[in-house]
């Protein structure tokens, strides 16, 4: 099986031999690595990354509801509304299927300042129309 992989200007490219922001298959299934945003809140930290899920996935010719799977890392559950909060920005209709889960340390904590959310995602460009 063949795929692509996409990187818009917008978001940093991952150092070689690390690891993909975005792979979609032949078949159009793709998969979104986590992703983490700075910012001083879990609410703004949320809508960045998923800010830049969005720019990920219409690069590849998709768009937010083709989403079928988030996968949200928190390190802290008692915030968990303030990720709802920015998830409503970007979704309609039916949100896709959706795991949460509160984990010590999120991103790479000897590389960026603290985060506090995390979210990689999956589904198939095309697969809402």
């Amino acid at each position: 099986m063949t795929y692509k992989v996409y990187n818009p200007k917008e978001l940093p490219e991952p150092p070689p031999q690390t690891w993909s922001n975005i792979k979609v298959h032949s078949n159009g299934h793709f998969y979104v690595s986590g992703i983490v945003a700075e910012g001083n809140s879990m609410y703004e930290q949320t809508k960045k990354i998923f800010s830049s899920i969005k720019s990920l996935i219409e690069e590849a010719g998709g768009e937010m509801d083709d989403i079928m799977s988030l996968q949200i890392f928190v390190n802290n559950l008692n915030e968990n509304t303030e990720v709802w909060r920015a998830r409503q920005e970007f979704f309609k209709g039916d949100f896709p299927s959706s795991t949460l889960i509160e984990v010590s340390r999120v991103g790479l904590p000897h590389v960026f300042p603290p985060m506090r959310v995390e979210i990689n995602c999956s589904g198939y460009i095309g697969g809402s129309r």
